[in-house]
């Protein structure tokens, strides 16, 4: 089994290799220059790397990218193997990238939360403070305590005013 570090450089070959070869060495016109690898990661024993990518497109777009990408994945996995010098090339799994989901929605959440927010200023805006609008007490303020004690005595034994 691999160190961590060796997957993780090995990881960061194949992302650029694949990458470069997407760009400059496939020909198929479904994976052009609208594909973006995102990220890759090979398995401990070196033997499987999982390729994520990006399509910028609509759904058919995508479509014909994977379809372009497993086509074009023994191109790409020779390219690999010739970069990386390694005993056993690993085997190629391309995997579309959640990522512009994902941010799709968190930003439709975070217009829900802008919208809402917006909501309760305007139902706030002409609303008064429930009790006083500065409820705490002061130093030096006089309250009248109802049981007729003023509550900061001295305390009961041995109180000669320095604490002891």
């Amino acid at each position: 089994m691999a160190d961590n570090a060796r997957a993780k450089r090995l990881a960061d070959l194949i992302r650029e290799v694949v990458a470069r070869k997407l760009l400059r060495g496939v020909k198929d016109p479904r994976v052009g220059s609208h594909v973006t690898i995102t990220d890759t990661r090979v398995t401990g024993d070196l033997r499987e790397a999982t390729v994520f990518y990006t399509v910028y497109g609509d759904d058919e777009d995508r479509e014909q990218a994977a379809k372009g990408l497993e086509s074009a994945k023994g191109v790409l996995r020779s390219a690999v193997g010739a970069a990386a010098g390694v005993k056993f090339t690993p085997t190629l799994t391309f995997v579309p990238d959640a990522l512009p989901e994902n941010a799709k929605t968190i930003d439709d959440l975070l217009a829900r939360a802008k919208a809402s927010d917006e909501e309760v200023r305007k139902a706030s805006s002409g609303a008064a403070y429930a009790g006083e609008v500065d409820p705490y007490r002061k130093p030096g303020e006089d309250d009248e305590d109802p049981d007729g004690e003023d509550g900061g005595g001295t305390g009961a034994a041995g109180s000669d005013g320095d604490g002891n």
